[in-house]
């Protein structure tokens, strides 16, 4: 970027700026002030590891665990001093090679604090930190796995539309946005806007936006959804405030959506999200998922935000994305091998 660029960049940062602090809200007893960049980068999980019995650890058992905490799901860490990130065996399923390495990501380097305390998974109901399917789901969509994929560089080529939704541009990974906003590789920055009458959320990754309505009460916001045919992404989201909360209740999340989502809830389900603020560097977040469709029990999760100086950056996702055609074309010429004989 020329430095001329930079200065038109950093003109309109500044301007943005100065317009969305213009909306933010004051502090009031009923009403939190969300307003501003956050991140929730951490090397939590949703659930809790294998082996680890407690929410809460100590500042040296987060380090150890942080240690060898799987990034990008391949088995690792951080520690490069205790063989996480070397190179696998040759003939290894990812060809060899890492998908990802230290340099491109930046989950963030330890646990996730929520008030002072190193947590071990984001789910704290149930007690054993994990999410409680149920063994028979009553849910009328298939849940869509693209681990194998993402490691092997094998799956459905058919057409673009057998991608995953990161891949294709349309929504971050790793549930960036939510409903049920948690951490991922990267790009883990979050812009709030707050007026009298919306709370909008942009995500740094793919530049999700959520815009939230407001309303005086909880009947008002549920009176006020849209029709069920709309199923958009995120789902149709409301909000109120309550005892120095902001509370958001979503449904009807896109079916798309849910099939690749860590949280997925059926048509007769829901999750609240609670925004609080704990400290003046820190949004306590929870989110409660209740559907008996999919789960045994509704469950809760807990994590925080922390305000940043970082900025948030275009996310260029289609710009200079060979990924597609270049799997696509690869595909087709497969194909064509086949019917040849060629394979």
């Amino acid at each position: 970027m020329s430095s001329h660029s930079r200065k038109i960049v950093n003109a309109s940062v500044v301007l943005l700026s100065s317009l969305t602090c213009s909306l933010a809200l004051s502090q009031t007893d009923d009403r939190p002030n969300l307003q501003g960049t956050w991140t929730n980068a951490s090397l939590t999980n949703l659930n809790r590891p294998d082996g680890v019995d407690t929410l809460v650890v100590e500042a040296e058992q987060a380090r150890e665990i942080a240690a060898i905490t799987p990034i990008a799901g391949i088995e690792g860490g951080l520690d490069e001093g205790d063989n996480a990130n070397d190179i696998p065996e040759e003939g290894a399923d990812d060809f060899g090679v890492r998908a990802y390495n230290n340099f491109w990501v930046d989950p963030g380097s330890n646990l996730a604090m929520v008030k002072g305390e190193f947590r071990t998974s984001y789910v704290v109901i149930p007690e054993n930190g994990r999410v409680p399917y149920r063994e028979d789901p009553q849910f009328d969509f298939e849940r869509a796995s693209f681990g194998t994929r993402y490691a092997t560089g094998e799956g459905d080529f058919r057409g673009p539309e057998a991608f995953p939704n990161s891949e294709r541009c349309l929504l971050g990974f790793g549930n960036k946005a939510g409903p049920g906003m948690m951490g991922a590789l990267y790009n883990n920055t979050y812009e709030f806007v707050q007026t009298d009458d919306y709370v909008m959320i942009n995500v740094e990754m793919v530049h999700d936006a959520r815009i939230i309505p407001i309303y005086a009460s909880a009947d008002e916001a549920r009176a006020n959804r849209r029709p069920a045919a709309h199923e958009p992404w995120f789902g149709d989201s409301v909000g109120w405030y309550e005892d120095d909360e902001l509370v958001v209740e979503t449904v009807n999340i896109n079916p798309t959506q849910l099939s690749q989502s860590s949280v997925p809830i059926t048509k007769d389900g829901r999750i609240i999200e609670r925004f609080s603020r704990y400290s003046d560097n820190e949004i306590f977040y929870q989110f409660t998922v209740e559907d008996s469709n999919i789960y045994r029990q509704n469950w809760t999760a807990e994590l925080s935000f922390y305000a940043t100086d970082d900025r948030l950056y275009e996310y260029a996702c289609h710009e200079g994305n060979y990924s597609m055609p270049g799997s696509l074309a690869g595909a087709r010429r497969l194909e064509v091998e086949q019917e040849l004989g060629l394979d």
